[in-house]
């Protein structure tokens, strides 16, 4: 019974092997425990740089499509807004093109009333001129002598030039001037005694001017010198 037990009682070196092993096995535990937590650990990371990866694509896809989607919306707003200014610009130019014609209408319509009036005015003088010639040939008015015909001739003319020169008529009367061939209009040269070469010796027909516009330039003679 002693022998057995001795032979079941393992000897110091088995201890020490024994020992050895469940310490070797505990290492080799340890280290696959270990290399697994390792693996779990670079999947995990590899899950999550994926994870992140998709997140961004994902998460970039929209950005950059998204101004591909609204280029066309910022486009078409753009050109909207041309489109609007452009019409805005076109209805104030033909607003302006039609007020200045009703302008250009309205000026043109008062400048011939103007004239009408003013002619209208000097009409009216006239036919007091003509009036007064249709009393001096008049049967019962005339003169049984020249000279009180004459006078009254000379009334009438005076009131006629009295008119023109207030309407600004200006006779144009150069005798003795320097030729001008603004205002004159030579008909011939002749020599002259007493009126220097280039100079209006005689003055066949006035002219006339309004204000400061020659109207009818006068026919001259021109001196030739002696």
């Amino acid at each position: 019974m002693a022998e057995d037990l001795n032979e079941q009682e393992p000897t110091a070196e088995e201890k020490a092997k024994f020992e050895q092993d469940v310490l070797k096995a505990a290492e080799d535990a340890m280290k696959m425990e270990a290399e697994a937590n390792k693996a779990d650990a670079d999947q995990s990371e590899s899950d999550q740089g994926a994870d992140k990866a998709s997140g961004q694509s994902s998460a970039d896809q929209p950005a950059e499509e998204q101004p591909a989607d609204q280029a066309p919306e910022s486009t078409e707003s753009a050109e909207d807004v041309l489109k609007a200014e452009l019409a805005a610009a076109n209805d104030r130019n033909l607003r302006l093109m039609a007020e200045f014609d009703n302008f250009r209408r309205r000026s043109a319509k008062e400048q011939l009333e103007l004239i009408e009036t003013a002619n209208g005015k000097l009409l009216e003088k006239l036919s007091e001129v003509q009036d007064n010639f249709e009393r001096a040939f008049a049967s019962e008015n005339k003169a049984k002598d020249l000279e009180a015909f004459e006078k009254g001739m000379q009334m009438i003319y005076n009131q006629f030039a009295k008119i023109l020169t207030d309407a600004g008529l200006e006779q144009i009367d150069p005798t003795g001037a320097e030729f001008d061939p603004n205002c004159h209009e030579a008909l011939m040269q002749q020599p002259s005694e007493t009126v220097p070469e280039g100079h209006v010796v005689t003055v066949f027909q006035k002219g006339y001017k309004l204000k400061n516009k020659i109207l009818k330039t006068a026919k001259v003679i021109v001196s030739s010198g002696k």
